[in-house]
């Protein structure tokens, strides 16, 4: 069983139609639909913030994606700018 899962269900994510868990029999259905559910939630939702997948052994977790901002600390060398 491989399981697609929503981990950050955002306002937007609240007031659609998606499914917060679903379950499917082989891998590749469940990462098809963890790909379209992503770009639709990505294209769809009001945009503060984006998505991603991430695997966890036979789990897919819909995430939001960290910002490049919060990710980097920056050395204060001046190369992250």
């Amino acid at each position: 069983m491989y399981k697609v899962t929503i981990k950050n269900q955002c306002p937007c994510f609240k007031n659609s139609n998606v499914q917060a868990s679903l379950e499917f029999e082989d891998e590749s259905s469940a990462v098809t639909y963890a790909i379209k559910t992503k770009d639709k939630m990505n294209n769809e939702f009001c945009s503060k913030h984006s998505f991603e997948i991430i695997k966890f052994f036979d789990i897919f977790n819909i995430t939001f994606k960290k910002s490049l901002d919060k990710a980097l600390k920056c050395c204060g060398s001046g190369c992250c700018k």
